[in-house]
């Protein structure tokens, strides 16, 4: 099974509507100028939004390519992952994000230096880097082994060029003028 001359348009046409999107928004206004606003969307984005994009977040092809196969494969056991989301997400939900509402704090990092120091800020920075680069490989993979199977475009171009695309995309919404100057804490 291959892609036929329909499938190939609403390929293009996802692409270039995403692209657009981003485009839009790199090239509209003054949006985005300091890394509160880049961040957190200067903390003036209500709930809905907010859940969409974690719910964004949390989502990559190896959630939609792999629970399937991992439900088939080993039945319904897999749903206590799914139950115990909601009682890993109710503990941080509770405790740590009105700790770091309260003190304004952009990321986990910088709570890690306020309470102990630079160097375990540096470690865990550094751990959770080595962590999204294992992952991120295996999120680039799985998409490109689909896209291969059904239009047979070569693995690793695909690889390449979704990590190009996907850079791009992110280094169009980041404004060159967003540095350390314009970023209220420091």
């Amino acid at each position: 099974m291959e892609f036929t001359a329909i499938d190939y348009s609403i390929f293009a046409l996802l692409l270039v509507l995403s692209s657009a999107i981003g485009l839009f928004y790199a090239l509209s206004g003054d949006r985005q100028r300091t890394v509160q606003e880049f961040l957190l969307a200067n903390r003036n984005m209500g709930c809905l939004p907010v859940a969409l994009s974690l719910l964004a977040t949390f989502q990559s092809a190896v959630a939609i390519l792999g629970a399937p196969g991992e439900i088939y494969r080993f039945g319904t056991e897999y749903w206590f992952l799914g139950c115990s989301y909601f009682l890993g997400l109710l503990i941080p939900a509770h405790i740590f994000i009105p700790v770091f509402y309260r003190l304004r704090l952009t990321s986990t990092y910088e709570y890690l230096e306020l309470r102990f120091n630079k160097t375990v800020r540096v470690f865990g920075t550094i751990t959770f880097i080595f962590q999204m680069v294992i992952y991120m490989g295996v999120v680039l993979y799985a998409p490109a082994l689909a896209l291969n199977a059904v239009t047979g475009f070569d693995l690793w171009s695909a690889v390449l060029t979704m990590g190009l695309v996907c850079t791009l995309y992110t280094t169009l919404l980041t404004k060159p003028e967003m540095s350390e100057e314009n970023n209220p804490e420091h």
